[in-house]
């Protein structure tokens, strides 16, 4: 159980999050992980798609329980008149509102970033969508698996003899959530400490924040007609880097300095290839990488993974393992930084989850809770902060307003 108690550097920040889906969500919820008072806003009759997302503990998506952690969660259907004025009321002291509808839905609504900020002109308005709010494909809907394909970044991934790749995990959406905290962070310090005092709009695609991820290889097209191509386990510009094959399982090791490639070579005996002329420079050893890797892979196989780590390290070689979500369960470095968090949830008992990253050395962030119910905090919110009154309150229910 977290014993971290003291209010993260977040605190006091208020942020209304109107997103559904993955990019908006682990947005909002990096924020809340350092003391952001989030409050999430759901449709009365349906809740974020991410509650019925596989693995599911009985009827429980684990899904949910990450990406809706530390916030609280609401009711309102935003397409109603009664539903837009409630929204103007929770945004009269709010920072920050995310959204991530199709672009021009807000606007139907009448509830485009003018009129939000008409209500409160310091409001921060990030929007996230497939394609971001112009351009001729604005309107088209945008999933992270396209912004995969037409960043550039599947066309590079994989094997030259295969197919191009995607990845395993949902990362156009972590990426892009990413940019959206850090411009929405950019942004209050430009309107409280550099003293403008006026919020602004910023527009996060999908596809830009991985597009923006290939460093040198815009330039090189540019200036070299020069295109990325798929190299596997290889690095383009780096040399040996690769994953390889031990007696039991396998290693990643990289030595992209002169320093630690010699090193990596006096650990496997064969001090003598610094001076090949194949391997003598970075840019020969990227040139002829697979015989390097063979080189390597001929001593790592020999050798167990824990007895190759050993002897590389010995020699101060740069290597590691690959883990399994197993191995990092028992992980002692893990352990050691508490990456594994455990907490008390309605839902599911203990559950133990990702702690909060980066660590801070005063205000740090903490789990306070994780993904809660369909509109758990309606009552707390409507009731007790917006001081709806209650016969009031029952209506908009009746109406499926809330």
């Amino acid at each position: 159980m977290s014993e971290n108690t003291t209010q993260g550097p977040l605190a006091g920040l208020d942020v209304i999050d109107c997103t559904e889906m993955i990019s908006g969500g682990f947005a909002t919820a990096q924020l809340a992980d350092f003391g952001a008072n989030v409050i999430k806003i759901e449709h009365p009759k349906h809740g974020d798609p991410i509650r019925e997302w596989p693995p599911f503990d009985g009827k429980t998506s684990l899904w949910w329980k990450s990406a809706g952690r530390n916030k609280r969660c609401i009711t309102l259907d935003l397409s109603t008149e009664q539903g837009r004025e409630l929204l103007f009321e929770l945004i009269d002291d709010a920072d920050l509102l995310f959204e991530n509808f199709r672009p021009g839905t807000l606007e139907r609504w009448d509830l485009g970033p003018e009129t939000l900020r008409g209500q409160n002109g310091e409001l921060i308005v990030v929007r996230l969508s497939g394609y971001g709010q112009t351009g001729p494909r604005s309107a088209k809907p945008g999933f992270g698996t396209i912004a995969e394909g037409i960043s550039g970044w599947a066309d590079i991934n994989g094997f030259p003899d295969r197919e191009p790749l995607l990845p395993p995990i949902s990362l156009a959406d972590l990426t892009a959530a990413q940019f959206a905290v850090q411009a929405s962070m950019f942004a209050i310090f430009e309107r409280d400490i550099g003293a403008s005092g006026t919020g602004q709009v910023i527009d996060v695609s999908l596809y830009e924040p991985l597009f923006r991820l290939f460093l040198g290889d815009i330039e090189a097209y540019d200036r070299l007609g020069k295109e990325c191509e798929r190299t596997g386990n290889h690095h383009s510009s780096a040399a040996p880097r690769n994953v390889y094959a031990t007696s039991d399982s396998h290693i990643t090791l990289s030595a992209s300095s002169q320093r630690i490639f010699e090193n990596v070579m006096d650990a496997i005996g064969r001090p003598e290839l610094v001076d090949d002329p194949r391997f003598e420079t970075n840019k020969d050893r990227v040139e002829n990488a697979d015989e390097l890797d063979a080189v390597i892979e001929e001593w790592t196989s020999e050798r167990t993974t824990d007895r190759a780590i050993a002897e590389m390290e010995a020699a101060d070689a740069i290597v590691g393992p690959v883990y399994s979500m197993g191995d990092i369960f028992e992980d002692e470095q893990y352990a050691a930084r508490n990456n594994i968090v455990e907490i008390e949830d309605d839902d599911l008992g203990t559950l133990r989850t990702a702690n909060t990253v980066p660590k801070f050395s005063r205000t740090p962030g903490r789990v306070v809770h994780a993904g809660p119910r369909h509109g758990q905090h309606n009552e707390e919110v409507y009731l007790e902060e917006l001081d709806v009154r209650r016969e009031r309150y029952e209506e908009l229910r009746g109406m499926e307003v809330v």
